[in-house]
């Protein structure tokens, strides 16, 4: 429309921020997106030289169509096999770390897997307001809800969620040390080094999406930890696995390997006084497809 000014000229430099905003949504970098490129879509079509703040606009049209696929994602995770674990993202300067208004630990499985118990209008009133700064007048206008209705979702939100981002920091150089050790134990089946690494109340989460084998349930303690990785080392096949990525997989100390099944795999750990408190595995290859793409980059 002649005077409007060009659809990317806002877009562009807001692109990373939103999808920063639909991956902690739905926990899922390619539908992130997707989600995006449908916003870009809308905001070509849309009268926007009367659309006074562009950022609002955008980052509303991305809450509202993260909440229209929370609902028709409902079913599809009811019936996932097995823990359900968001999709990995490494260390890199490309979106959604890129985006404004982040916190580092805002990425981390912990945070994100908390974000995923709250109900969808406290996940996106929480998201929009505390951590992209939306004014809660216009995140009523997007859920059709009172500002005062919008305060009591945040605050039910904050409540649910306590302290879920890891308070532990580790160094660079411990938190590869703490990788490379934990990727060698289990490779090798070495039960003294991994009872070392180990909390012991540790849980362990795999997912493998019911497409590649992965424990149906979270593991509890280092004892049973430990016999899990020591058995799987047993009866390993014969064939490599290869060190693909040693860095930070959410924010976490961690790895990505290709396995003898030709096929990837993140680990995330989760360190709390210099030991593992949390391990968390991603072997479900629809979650790795972004991961894979860039490591072959």
């Amino acid at each position: 429309m002649q005077g409007e000014p060009d659809a990317a000229e806002h877009y562009v430099p807001l692109r990373a921020e939103l999808i920063g905003l639909a991956y902690r949504m739905t926990g899922s970098l390619a539908t992130a997106e997707d989600i995006v490129q449908d916003v870009f879509l809308r905001w070509q079509g849309a009268e926007r030289s009367s659309i006074a703040v562009p950022r609002a606009w955008l980052l509303k049209a991305t809450a509202r169509l993260s909440l229209d696929h929370l609902k028709s994602a409902r079913h599809r995770r009811e019936i996932y096999v097995g823990p359900w674990l968001p999709e990995p993202v490494l260390e890199s300067r490309d979106p959604p770390q890129q985006a404004a208004h982040e916190r580092a630990q805002d990425l981390s499985v912990a945070f994100l897997l908390a974000l995923q118990r709250l109900s969808p209008a406290e996940r996106a009133v929480f998201i929009l307001h505390d951590l992209f700064e939306t004014p809660f007048a216009e995140i009523a206008g997007l859920l059709g809800r009172a500002e005062a209705a919008c305060r009591k979702l945040a605050s039910r939100a904050r409540a649910r969620l306590g302290d879920a981002t890891p308070r532990h920091r580790v160094t660079s150089a411990e938190a590869e040390r703490i990788a490379r050790a934990f990727l060698t134990a289990t490779q090798t089946g070495d039960e003294t080094v991994l009872r070392e690494l180990l909390t012991e109340d540790a849980v362990l989460h795999t997912d493998g999406g019911g497409i590649r084998l992965a424990a149906l349930n979270p593991i509890e303690g280092a004892d049973r930890i430990v016999r899990f990785f020591v058995g799987l080392a047993r009866r390993r096949d014969e064939g490599i696995t290869a060190l693909l990525h040693l860095g930070l997989v959410n924010t976490l100390p961690g790895y990505v390997t290709l396995e003898p099944d030709g096929l990837p795999q993140s680990t995330a750990l989760e360190i709390r006084d210099g030991r593992i408190a949390a391990i968390y595995v991603v072997r479900n290859p629809e979650k790795l497809a972004a991961v894979q793409a860039r490591l072959r980059a």
